[in-house]
């Protein structure tokens, strides 16, 4: 247990008996106090989803949330008569690389939902170099000896939320040696949508089946690619590169939205505004009329 006063939020979305939250948990009470809200059960892929009501139950360490990952997130910030210095997720089974599937990662959710409200955040998720997700037999010890010297990092100097509101960091369960790579989710997007099977329909609700592609750009027999099929094709600066060479990848990320602005856009609102007030002028005539 660690004599710190830093204190530090632990949440997750593959649920509070997730074997990836204890390997976090025993890792980072050396260098924090560390508090676990996490779901009541497996969340994975929920992104942002916040419950209207949520119930909470008691855990040995700390609270089992019946709600998604950003839920678990929004009671500990603003229910627990508790001051968090920073917010932990994971650790994830399975990377969450690429802007697409980052997008709908429970995990990167609970992270995103800290920043909202004013906490920063480190998101964990764990990858196998060569099946995609990490096999049976795996341990999380490589991405828990990692995010405990990030945040033993962040806890001695700070996190600057003018410079970065989250970091999404994806580390390899196997040790491969590898370095930690400052990256940028790539834009990799893609979803197969197809008619579900019989055996399908039994297990799931619905005729069809929406899967997302993990590595959408290549062809490829099943959803996960062996490094044959990906090889170097992914640019340098991006997570994908640093999980295809078996590095750790750290993504600094920021919230909300980027705005954007151009001189196309600005045409856009002004040919509606003029559409606009000629539907007005005409429907005043009418009335006139």
């Amino acid at each position: 247990m660690s004599d710190s006063s830093a204190r530090v939020l632990l949440t997750n979305d593959d649920g509070v008996d997730a074997p990836g939250l204890a390997a976090l948990y025993e890792e980072l009470r050396a260098v924090a106090d560390v508090t676990v809200v996490a779901p009541a059960e497996n969340q994975s892929g929920v992104g942002r989803a916040r419950s209207r009501a949520v119930d909470a139950d008691d855990h040995e360490w700390g609270h089992a949330v019946h709600g998604t990952p950003a839920d678990c997130v929004a009671y500990a910030l603003r229910a627990l008569d508790a001051e968090f210095d920073l917010v932990v997720s994971g650790c994830n089974h399975g990377p969450n690389c690429g802007e697409y599937i980052m997008g709908h990662s429970g995990t990167v959710g609970a992270a995103v939902e800290a920043a909202y409200l004013g906490t920063p955040a480190v998101a964990v998720s764990a990858y196998h170099r060569e099946e995609f997700f990490p096999p049976e037999g795996f341990t999380f010890d490589v991405p828990a000896d990692v995010t405990r010297l990030l945040v033993e990092h962040v806890l001695a100097g700070g996190v600057d939320l003018a410079e970065a509101d989250l970091l999404s960091v994806n580390a390899p369960v196997d040790d491969t040696g590898g370095d930690l790579r400052l990256t940028e989710p790539v834009a990799d997007y893609g979803v197969d949508v197809r008619e579900a099977t019989a055996e399908e329909r039994e297990r799931h609700d619905g005729d069809w089946r929406l899967e997302s592609d993990f590595w959408a750009r290549f062809e490829y027999a099943g959803r996960n690619p062996s490094l044959a099929d990906v090889g170097n094709s992914y640019p340098a600066w991006s997570d994908r590169a640093a999980v295809v060479d078996g590095d750790v990848s750290v993504s600094p990320l920021r919230v909300p939205q980027t705005p954007v602005h151009s001189e196309g856009i600005d045409d856009l609102v002004a040919a509606v505004n003029r559409a606009w007030l000629a539907e007005h002028e005409d429907r005043a005539a009418a009335d006139d009329d």
